[in-house]
């Protein structure tokens, strides 16, 4: 039996809860104890007695999960006050993006604990099971912040990006035509948008052609054709990704200041650092800035303003890694399934994720050799 700990999210504007009562029930059903953080779901509609309903028992404050829990489940990284409640026995299972945050890496080092990352699980196809429902719902979230972004009042051009008759419609350009620039893609061709899509995977941008059919237009990543489309561009979504990397620069300053005043640049990168260098990540609070004229949306956690259907994409697919977490322990459910162990970031002290490691010149061990070394 493991006792597994939910904890309620402190980062600003953080609603989304890392299980639902349902989960609870499943792992009930298991046999587990599963502790819930007072008020960990009522931002996204779970109040506290319908998972008491389903099995857990409420606790007062997060130091209650920490000293009676060993499996930690959250939605978005541990910051600074909830690192320094982690112990060795402990497994946490989150969002981490460590690879641009060296003080979150250290510190979790320094706890001893095993922390497994949501954004680094892999499937059988190589594909990122845990990540892809947050990145359809911030690249749809994407074009709906860069809309808002664009309107006059905000800083942007004041433009329409579906248009009028009559009138052109905006001009969206995606870089990345992954999980987030396609969902980004689809809801701009639905608003009527004129759409432009960059990557340097010609299947990839085969594979958008066929289903576009004329709709969108596709291009091969190169500064050169960057450049050009950034000259017309209106809204700009950052939809790059390097599983458990830094995000590479791809818009530099020199390329911003191609692109129009009063544009509107929405980084969906910046949990990975950005891929633009001008980004620096935003809160819900104060989304966004200017650098050139050009309107920065950057907040680092974007799905939390849609709680409630991201905690149900989420969770739908999280809950069985949990219950295999809880049923076999970490060495065994890393054991069990080769997918799962990229997901091993940090484990007794050692780094074991090769990306946050070239991203911060750190060294480390590779998460097949930790697993002798886990309980």
């Amino acid at each position: 039996m493991t006792t597994v700990g939910l904890l309620k999210e402190i980062k600003n504007h953080e609603y989304r809860v890392g299980l639902t009562p349902a989960g609870v029930r499943e792992l009930a059903d298991h046999g587990h104890d599963v502790l819930v953080q007072a008020g960990a779901g009522e931002g996204a509609g779970f109040p506290d007695e319908l998972y008491a309903r389903a099995g857990a028992q409420v606790v007062p404050n997060a130091t209650a999960i920490f000293e009676g829990a060993t499996l930690l489940v959250k939605v978005k990284e541990p910051l600074a006050e909830e690192r320094s409640k982690l112990r060795r026995h402990h497994i946490l299972f989150t969002f981490l993006h460590l690879a641009p945050d060296a003080e979150q890496t250290r510190e979790l080092m320094d706890s001893g604990a095993t922390c497994i990352a949501y954004e680094t699980v892999t499937d059988r196809q190589g594909q990122l099971p845990l990540l892809a429902p947050m990145s359809e719902v911030a690249g749809r979230l994407a074009i709906q912040a860069g809309a808002q972004a664009l309107e006059k009042v905000c800083g942007g051009r004041g433009v329409l990006l579906s248009g009028v008759p009559g009138v052109h419609p905006g001009n969206v350009v995606v870089i990345g035509g992954g999980v987030v620039g396609r969902n980004a893609a689809q809801l701009a061709v639905g608003l009527g948008a004129r759409v432009t899509v960059l990557d340097r995977s010609v299947p990839v941008l085969r594979e958008l052609d066929h289903q576009y059919r004329g709709q969108i237009t596709t291009l091969y990543s190169t500064t050169d054709a960057l450049e050009k489309v950034l000259e017309e561009a209106d809204l700009v979504i950052g939809a790059v990704l390097i599983p458990g990397a830094s995000a590479p620069k791809l818009v530099t300053r020199d390329l911003l200041k191609v692109m129009p005043e009063g544009a509107a640049l929405v980084d969906v990168a910046i949990d990975q650092g950005g891929c633009a260098e001008t980004s620096r990540p935003t809160t819900h609070d104060d989304p966004t800035y200017l650098v050139n004229g050009v309107v920065h949306y950057c907040v680092a956690n974007m799905p939390g303003a849609v709680a409630r259907t991201s905690t149900l994409a989420l969770t739908n697919a999280t809950l069985p890694y949990v219950v295999k977490l809880a049923d076999q322990g970490v060495r065994g459910a890393l054991e069990s399934d080769s997918g799962f162990l990229p997901g091993l970031n940090v484990a007794q002290g050692k780094l074991t994720c090769e990306g946050v490691a070239i991203a911060q010149g750190l060294e480390f061990i590779s998460p097949d050799r930790m697993l002798s070394k886990l309980g």
